[in-house]
């Protein structure tokens, strides 16, 4: 034993030290204790919209001779086609409505056809920074321009093009771009340009989500050119589903702005 006693003092203590150091670790991390990564939560309901607000105007055209745009399809689901111009959006602190790089391209990229003498989609969301393009799709000469003070301090003015082609525009300020055609007097549309990627419009089962949402605290607005956005705080919790149902009604009285 005498001469065992030297040689166990001399090994013992790295062995010991690794071995105090692994039964703190274990008794030290709780079984169910979170990844380093948390996943994001979701925002989840549907939205409904009063009769009245499908109601439409009666369409002149001034400054062309009646086209496909000049009169209203019956094919067309005039509540359906309400339903896809609402937008949810989250607002909050951009600090913490962080998003990913690969989020925020799939939002910097949008598309506003000129389809039926129409602006196909008719209101287009996307994150500050996007380019849409406008394609022409119909046999007709088309132009695209707005006013906006989003659109900059001179708006923009895309001219006159015809079918076949396409000319773009990068939205560098977040808020609402109201577009028109100099041709077409009826014709417009509204680019919403958000300063987050965390939005999303009803489908036609009038349901939507918004998924990944950092937890936090923040306002979910739903959007619609014809009303005043209607606000809801919220509170987003990781993993977990926070619902959120809207009724968007037409205050009694107002007409159509299409």
């Amino acid at each position: 034993m005498p001469l065992l006693k030297p040689l166990f003092v001399r090994l013992a203590p790295a062995p010991l030290a690794l071995m105090v150091l692994a039964t703190t670790a274990v008794f030290a991390r709780p079984a169910d204790r979170a990844p380093v990564h948390r996943a994001g939560g979701r925002i989840e309901g549907t939205v409904e919209i009063s009769s009245a607000l499908s109601t439409r105007r009666t369409v002149f055209r001034i400054y062309s001779d009646p086209g496909l745009g000049a009169v209203p399809s019956a094919s067309r689901d005039p509540a359906a086609a309400e339903l896809h111009n609402v937008v949810l959006y989250l607002e909050g602190d951009p600090e913490q409505l962080h998003a990913s790089a690969a989020r925020l391209e799939s939002r910097r990229h949008g598309s506003m056809a000129q389809h039926d003498e129409r602006f196909v989609p008719h209101v287009l969301p996307v994150v500050q920074g996007a380019t849409v393009d406008f394609p022409n799709e119909d046999d007709v000469y088309h132009n695209v321009f707005s006013l906006s003070a989003a659109a900059g301090p001179k708006g923009f003015d895309l001219g006159r093009y015809p079918k076949g082609t396409s000319r773009s525009f990068t939205f560098a300020r977040a808020g609402t771009v109201q577009v028109f055609c100099h041709i077409h007097s009826d014709m417009s549309a509204v680019v919403l340009v958000l300063p987050n990627p965390y939005f999303a419009s009803p489908e036609d089962d009038h349901h939507f989500v918004i998924d990944d949402v950092p937890e936090g605290d923040y306002t979910l607005v739903a959007w619609h050119e014809r009303i005043k956005p209607i606000m809801r705080r919220i509170h987003v919790v990781a993993g977990q589903t926070t619902p959120a149902d809207f009724n968007i009604p037409l205050p009694q009285g107002e007409k159509s702005s299409r």
